[in-house]
């Protein structure tokens, strides 16, 4: 996925966790955060940060914050980013056949799932969660207490029992990591019902991606460890 006209600001801070202010161009600026999460770790006063100028005129915010450095990390920080580069990256996947269908936003049972796709061997439910937490290399999800990402895990197996392919995938919004884990410190919860996931068939799956300030996609599989 592409963002046009992206620019580059300082962090000031962030008041709540739908804006920060940025200082762009030596003018500070307040901008919408595209990650309703904690990113404590990443929004740190002082740190670069990419923005991408809003479409629309009249918006309140002018620019939507996207990534961040972490180091020499750069980090895509944008929630809404996984879905998108899954879904451009899934027909050329080989996982689900030749030429896919794809239907986004699918309710089956009590669950929505991010996509209902058919043309593999069985239609498939897949869940696409963003990972945006790293420690020496390492990425975990998720970084808050999510019941909402249980529920999600719970249809997974339902699916699996029901007779469908079941994914969990979880897209890391950087390069060059060792692993991907669940968050067992914040959310045991959620570790426990994905180890129990796989166990009951639903297939699992960590991808990198490749990061610069205006371009996102799917690069390389990340090992897991649970």
């Amino acid at each position: 996925m592409i963002y046009p006209q992206v620019v580059e600001g300082v962090f000031l801070r962030r008041p709540n966790r739908f804006i920060a202010h940025v200082e762009i161009e030596g003018k500070e600026e307040v901008c919408h955060v595209k990650n309703t999460g904690r990113c404590r770790e990443l929004l740190i006063p002082g740190c670069r940060v990419y923005l991408a100028k809003a479409q629309n005129p009249n918006r309140r915010t002018g620019f939507d914050l996207i990534a961040v450095w972490k180091g020499e990390k750069l980090i895509n920080m944008d929630s809404a980013a996984p879905n998108q580069v899954f879904r451009e990256w899934a027909p050329s996947s080989g996982l689900f056949g030749e030429n896919p269908r794809i239907r986004p936003e699918t309710t089956h049972g009590d669950s929505r799932f991010d996509f209902y796709i058919e043309g593999g061997t069985k239609p498939a439910f897949v869940e696409v969660k963003g990972c945006t937490l790293e420690s020496e290399g390492r990425v975990y999800f998720p970084d808050a207490p999510t019941q909402r990402g249980v529920k999600h895990l719970e249809g997974l197996i339902r699916c699996k029992e029901e007779g469908y392919e079941a994914m969990a995938v979880f897209v890391v919004q950087m390069e060059n990591v060792l692993s991907f884990s669940p968050n067992d410190v914040t959310h045991p919860a959620f570790g426990e019902t994905l180890r129990k996931a796989q166990a009951k068939g639903v297939q699992l799956l960590a991808l990198s991606c490749h990061v610069e300030p205006d371009k996102l996609e799917i690069a390389d599989p990340v090992p897991i460890q649970l």
